[in-house]
């Protein structure tokens, strides 16, 4: 930092203190949780199945596999979540997506680094239909996938998923109207064939019942992708898990 700007960064400091994301405590770096909310998150890890990547509550083995996954094995390559959706992770959401704090694309980023599968090639987020985009003002899957291109160098394409139609609610439906609901409203943009043989990674900030990755899922491997691997900050869970 230049000397001459040094002095005005201590009054912005001063000023503007770091705040925890969950609480807004005063913290002492940017991008750093209070004690209390920190240790209210649950952060996700192995033993877990094999296929999905939900936790089980022992080890089961490297290729143990979830009822759901035996019953009807996914398309994606893993689920992998920075921490399970509760109290705190969701106000942490809630405050990106609707309360315009874009600066918690990088705090989201910071978390999900360590989970970035070694073999990544292209970074692509969940898009939003044009009217919820223009509503908004931004796709926050698609800040955090550029800040976690940005750490990790593995590029980011915001335009190459589309959203062709907007949807419902998904919240209330069953796992068939669900899936009715998202079937087609997935394409791919990619004239240069971009995706073809590589290891995408999916980037969204909530992980709920999986229609809308499962529609993006599919609409990736019929472009030629070699592998979808699912990753977000925050995922719901059964209670049982």
């Amino acid at each position: 930092m230049s000397v001459w700007l040094a002095p005005l960064r201590l009054v912005a400091d001063f000023a503007l203190p770091p705040r925890c994301p969950g609480c807004g405590a005063v913290t002492g770096q940017d991008h750093r949780f209070c004690a209390v909310c920190w240790g209210s998150l649950r952060f996700l890890a192995p033993p877990w199945c094999a296929a999905c990547h939900t936790p089980f509550a022992f080890d089961r083995g490297e290729a143990a596999l979830c009822p759901d996954c035996v019953a009807d094995p996914p398309r994606h390559a893993g689920i992998l979540a920075a921490v399970e959706y509760g109290d705190v992770a969701r106000t942490v959401a809630l405050r990106f997506k609707y309360g315009g704090r874009i600066a918690f694309a990088e705090t989201i980023a910071r978390q999900l680094r360590r989970l970035l599968p070694g073999d990544a090639d292209l970074l692509v987020p969940v898009p939003l239909h044009r009217w919820r985009l223009w509503a908004r003002g931004f796709n926050q899957a698609a800040l955090i996938a550029a800040a976690l291109g940005r750490s990790s160098g593995v590029p980011a394409d915001p335009l190459l998923l589309r959203r062709i139609r907007a949807t419902p609610p998904l919240r209330g439906m069953g796992a068939k109207a669900r899936a009715r609901a998202v079937a087609g409203v997935f394409r791919t943009v990619d004239p240069k064939g971009t995706v073809a043989g590589k290891a995408v990674v999916l980037v969204d900030d909530i992980h709920t019942s999986g229609a809308t990755t499962d529609g993006c899922t599919a609409a990736l491997l019929e472009a030629g992708a070699k592998s979808v691997t699912i990753l977000c900050w925050a995922r719901v869970l059964d209670a049982n898990s």
